[in-house]
């Protein structure tokens, strides 16, 4: 594949934007090369601006569940810029859409939009502080709940330590009421629990795609159900990954745990920039104008967001009986094959799934947490990367985050990816 445009592109950027990316993980930097700069996307394919075509498997880091340019979307979004960009002022859409979402999570009763899901999970837990009147709150190694400055934290020596600001620009007081636990270990967020005077709220990925895949156990799950009753804290499920993915209801729809709190990401805007989170009505009365919890937006509710996913949220719950046995059987088929031929070539190689979710780890053990995750040979998923993507497969660029299946996908296309991934493997 001919680079020699997109190369260039990179240059010219890397003269006006930090890096030449608006987000850091764009740049290649894991994986090596030049990011391929893209000028159109439909269905399951991408192209970039040299004219080469891929099967995306990151779908805009996950919310396109009906693919690229789906005409529903692509029509709702049409007619509502007829009508204006943003008015800063409330619609009837913004109404249908919550109800949708409402009925479908039965852990809410209300849902408030924003923009992002950063800005979904930084309002989240200002609310959970709010209600419970604590400071501190817990999350977990490997769980990125976007960049506020609160959860830009690393793990320091003990499950109890104390956050440290993993950025520069972050004070140390910032994150000094946010405690880190271990992904899947009961024991390490009892230890937090009583590190603390008073813990406001658990937030956790449900089903983690930010370290790559890696799913809760269930009995994890139900333990911190359990450890939030007890203590009287909030639990946050942030679905801004898994929300509509995982399931039509996302981890709640496949796990029997019922949080209190949840997030949830642009798959609620079609792909636009708009988060939500959502609670139970007592939890949501204070926060403003019914409460003294402020959280304010101007393009919060935005109409061309709000119209395109109402448009794909009910294209996707009119389909769902089919739609997701679908999504998760050629999910199911591509890590199936992936592992098959990895094994043919003596590489190993973790797989899994969830829905229309998949990851994969280049590691000799199962991963069932951030310590597991970082044992992975990521030279290798480098050079696995590289191999795929000049052979026309778009995968995530970073050995630590989750990929995506589409609806335009078929079997015959996962098939074609799983032969070329038999040729890359053959080459590691």
């Amino acid at each position: 594949m001919d680079f020699t445009r997109s190369i260039a592109a990179f240059e010219a950027a890397k003269s006006v934007i930090p890096g030449g990316v608006d987000s850091p993980v764009r740049a290649f930097g894991s994986v090596g090369g030049t990011p391929p700069f893209i000028s159109e996307a439909k269905g399951a394919y991408i192209r970039d601006i040299d004219g080469n075509r891929y099967i995306d498997f990151v779908q805009s880091w996950g919310p396109l569940i009906l693919g690229h340019a789906s005409e529903v979307v692509e029509n709702a979004v049409i007619e509502a810029v007829k009508r204006g960009l943003s008015f800063g002022a409330p619609t009837e859409v913004e109404t249908k859409l919550a109800q949708t979402i409402c009925t479908l999570f039965p852990s809410m009763d209300k849902v408030r939009f924003v923009s992002s899901g950063t800005e979904a999970v930084m309002s989240a837990i200002r609310l959970a502080r709010g209600y419970t009147n604590r400071a501190d709150i817990i999350k977990f190694e490997g769980c990125y709940h976007g960049h506020s400055d609160a959860l830009l934290v690393k793990a320091g020596s003990g499950a109890t330590t104390f956050g440290n600001p993993s950025s520069p620009g972050v004070p140390e007081g910032t994150t000094k009421h946010t405690l880190l636990a271990k992904y899947n270990d009961l024991e390490s967020v009892k230890a937090c629990f009583e590190a603390s005077l008073g813990v406001a709220c658990v937030i956790i990925e449900p089903i983690a795609g930010n370290m790559g895949f890696v799913p809760s156990k269930p009995e994890f799950l139900q333990g911190l159900r359990e450890l939030c009753d007890q203590h009287g804290a909030l639990l946050i499920f942030d679905e801004v990954m898994s929300g509509f993915r995982a399931s039509l209801q996302g981890a709640q729809g496949i796990y029997d745990v019922k949080p209190d709190m949840v997030t949830l990401g642009k798959v609620i805007g079609g792909g636009m920039p708009v988060g939500a989170f959502g609670a139970r009505a007592d939890i949501m009365a204070i926060l403003s104008p019914d409460g003294p919890v402020y959280q304010a937006g101007t393009l919060s509710g935005n109409p061309v967001a709000m119209n395109a996913g109402l448009a794909a949220l009910e294209t996707i719950v009119a389909s769902a009986p089919t739609l997701y046995p679908r999504l998760e059987s050629l999910a199911k088929r591509l890590t199936d094959g992936l592992k098959i031929e990895a094994d043919k070539a003596g590489i190993p190689l973790q797989v899994g799934y969830h829905g229309s979710m998949f990851g994969l780890f280049f590691n000799d053990k199962p991963v069932y947490d951030f310590d597991d995750a970082l044992k992975s040979d990521t030279k290798r998923f480098g050079a696995f990367h590289r191999g795929m993507l000049e052979r026309g497969v778009y995968l995530a660029c970073s050995q630590f985050e989750a990929g995506f299946i589409c609806a335009p996908m078929d079997e015959n296309l996962i098939d074609l990816v799983v032969a070329k991934s038999s040729e890359v493997f053959k080459t590691l």
